[in-house]
């Protein structure tokens, strides 16, 4: 019965895999999603970086006691190398369960601080495969990056919520006249430094890095501060670092209408979130022009599967 299953995986990982490789190829993309929880039996999350796999196993009632489910696991790991023609040592498994607020993803899962570099769109970006809940690069926002790059030229760029700051790397390889990063986290923070290094962008003055509270930074922005603004906020917060706790469906107007105070007179919001049942409350928002690009951001590899929203906001 195992086997019969494991086929079907197989057949359907390799259907996949030759579709969205061809893609991939074509775009010139070298880090991207091949497989996303396509049979139930088979719950996975597979992400391709370069020569490494990300395989997230998200955790759910299978019937099998522990050794029974390693014998599984390692079975999938092996059909996985061969199809995929990568090496095993290359690949980090990770256990994934629902997490009930962003403070998870600051906590380290292991410290083997094993980062390594890939390349995106001609820039570079550390990734951490093992150490924490995510990998460092969300492969859903590529084309929003991209976007964000193509328009910033002289532009004063904030990326708040930044988590290890890739729009802010974009954002300053697109010539933007200044980049502030904005984040709670610390180890994130640096993480974008490091990002900024290794992409020898090294402007003190242009680019800063603020360890903040996003709800608390907006009330002391001026008016006319910033041009182009990116938010990718987590869904729920409520980390002892903030005086108060984040719920994005409550508070995406007080935020949104506290960014679209500190933009210049045609500044625009790149906002986006996670929350599947998320609803935009278009009409307490101060703006004149809210258009829906969600299908427009969304990579070859989310088709059909892409759990976001993304919103072009203009003042």
């Amino acid at each position: 019965m195992m086997d019969a299953k494991l086929e079907m995986f197989e057949n359907r990982l390799l259907k996949v895999y030759k579709h969205k490789s061809k893609l991939a190829k074509r775009q010139s993309v070298s880090c991207y999603r091949i497989y996303d929880h396509d049979l139930p039996e088979f719950p996975f999350c597979i992400e391709l970086y370069e020569d490494k796999i990300y395989l997230a196993e998200y955790l759910r009632r299978h019937g099998m006691n522990d050794e029974e489910h390693e014998i599984w696991l390692e079975k999938c790991i092996e059909k996985i190398c061969a199809l995929l023609q990568v090496q095993d040592e290359n690949v980090f498994v990770k256990q994934r369960k629902r997490k009930r607020n962003r403070l998870d993803q600051y906590e380290k899962n292991n410290s083997t601080q094993a980062f390594f570099t890939v390349t995106e769109n001609g820039l570079k970006f550390l990734v951490n495969l093992t150490d924490y809940l995510d990998t460092g690069l969300f492969l859903d926002h590529r084309i929003t990056r991209k976007m964000v790059m193509e328009q910033c030229a002289g532009k004063r760029v904030l990326n708040l919520f930044a988590y290890t700051g890739s729009f802010s790397v974009y954002a300053a390889a697109g010539k933007a006249s200044n980049v502030t990063t904005v984040d709670l986290s610390k180890t994130y923070l640096q993480w974008a430094e490091n990002n900024f290094v290794i992409n020898l962008l090294k402007d003190k003055n242009k680019f800063r890095f603020i360890h903040a509270d996003v709800k608390q930074y907006l009330k002391t922005l001026e008016p006319n501060s910033f041009d182009l603004v990116i938010m990718d906020p987590p869904t729920f917060s409520n980390s002892k670092r903030m005086k108060d706790f984040l719920d994005i469906q409550k508070d995406h107007v007080e935020l949104l209408n506290d960014v679209l105070k500190g933009l210049s007179s045609n500044g625009v919001i790149y906002f986006s979130t996670n929350f599947t049942k998320f609803v935009l409350e278009q009409d307490k928002i101060n703006a004149t022009v809210i258009k829906d690009i969600t299908k427009a951001t969304t990579p070859f590899d989310f088709e059909g599967k892409l759990k976001r929203w993304c919103y072009k906001i203009e003042k």
